[in-house]
């Protein structure tokens, strides 16, 4: 996976948009204002993602490439190193799983809005 395809895949799921929020060179996706996934694009590639606290402590013991989240809430976030040490698969799922949480955090109109569209 590259910052292209990341981005792809990010923009193609419903109620994303992008931003640079903290400066010119963190690129941001959010659903609905709320984040789910971020990049640094002046640094070796790797995403923050949200993730449940339980399962962001067992993905950091499996895969040395996952590591608490980067100026991030270390308890909900991790910054996955895009190295090839984790095949594309699992991070696209890791990616849907970050995206699933903050969506499900959404008010209910929100969610029926972007389920509407």
């Amino acid at each position: 996976m590259n910052i292209e395809e990341f981005r792809e895949f990010c923009l193609a799921k419903p109620g994303v948009e992008e931003s640079f929020p903290f400066d010119n060179s963190t690129l941001v996706f959010k659903v609905m204002g709320k984040m789910f996934a971020l990049t640094g694009l002046n640094r070796e590639f790797s995403i923050n993602l949200k993730c449940s606290p339980e399962k962001a402590i067992e993905l950091r013991a499996i895969y040395p490439a996952v590591q608490p989240g980067y100026h991030m809430s270390k308890k909900h976030w991790n910054t996955v190193h895009v190295d090839g040490s984790v095949d594309d698969e699992t991070i696209y799922n890791w990616i849907n799983d970050s995206y699933n949480l903050v969506f499900a955090s959404l008010p209910k109109s929100k969610r029926a809005h972007i389920e509407q569209q």
